[in-house]
């Protein structure tokens, strides 16, 4: 909240911050609290032991809660610019796929397994702040239908486990979609590594669910070649296309699909 005076942000973080975890005896500051002392004495408290809460102005404590207070900075730019460009690749996915809006939560789909045992089907998520990591998924392939390598068997398996789970959490009878919370459960995109079959045993599952209108899915398949930069996008209702190489939404597809590759 910009209206905050540091000194408010600072100690309403402090007494939150250690309010799970350990504190130090000796706390630096670079700006003052309000009720230091109070604060110290509460932390001391808790503790156990005598903590001390000051605001060095010489010397080598001084430079350290300036070299922090810069680092902090820092890191605070580059979380802005990254947020700042992840807004422009979500808005250029949107064009480029001709989506309804921009997506606020993508959901990417890679199959795994050695040798034909092992099968694991892996789902990352990436939002307007980048990868999402606290909503991956991994699910262990069940069926014993399934033959060895069979990647339309284990993306059937993954799709239905998925979406009926979340069909049960977050709809209402209406079939209405609800989202309690600030980052939707509900993916506006879901990207499949995988051509024009997967995409065939996607949709399927997706009709078969009545919620084909609700999610766009989009197949990413490496070209004949297997060069990354030749993958061919697999979208309803169009011929299957290549994007220009130096293209940032290319690059960002290709970061999505190689994260779920390692998840995977």
């Amino acid at each position: 909240d910009p209206s905050l005076e540091p000194a408010e942000v600072l100690g309403a973080f402090l007494s939150q911050f250690y309010d799970d975890k350990p504190c130090p005896r000796l706390v630096l500051l670079s700006h003052p609290v309000d009720d230091q002392a109070l604060l110290a004495e509460a932390l001391a408290t808790r503790a156990g032991y005598k903590v001390t809460v000051t605001v060095p102005q010489r010397g080598e404590k001084k430079q350290l809660t300036d070299n922090a207070l810069q680092n902090a900075r820092q890191a605070l730019g580059r979380r802005l610019a990254e947020t700042s460009s992840q807004a422009r690749l979500l808005a250029g996915l949107a064009e480029t796929f001709a989506l309804e809006r921009t997506p606020r939560r993508i959901e990417v789909y890679d199959n795994s397994h050695i040798m034909g045992t092992n099968a694991v089907g892996a789902m990352i998520v990436s939002g307007p702040e980048g990868f999402v990591k606290n909503q991956y998924r991994k699910f262990n392939i069940r069926s014993t239908d399934i033959t060895p390598g069979d990647d339309f068997g284990m993306m059937r398996e993954v799709m239905e486990r998925r979406f009926t789970r979340l069909i049960k959490e977050h709809t209402q009878p209406n079939g209405t979609v609800t989202d309690d919370d600030a980052f939707p459960a509900w993916p506006d995109l879901i990207l499949i590594d995988g051509g024009q079959g997967q995409m065939s045993a996607v949709r399927a599952i997706l009709d078969e669910l009545g919620i084909a209108d609700k999610v766009q899915a989009i197949g990413v398949a490496k070209g004949v070649d297997r060069d990354a930069g030749r993958e061919r996008f697999f979208v309803r209702g169009r011929e299957p296309f290549t994007l220009p190489v130096r293209d940032p939404v290319l690059y960002f597809v290709q970061r999505m699909r190689d994260e779920a590759h390692r998840f995977a």
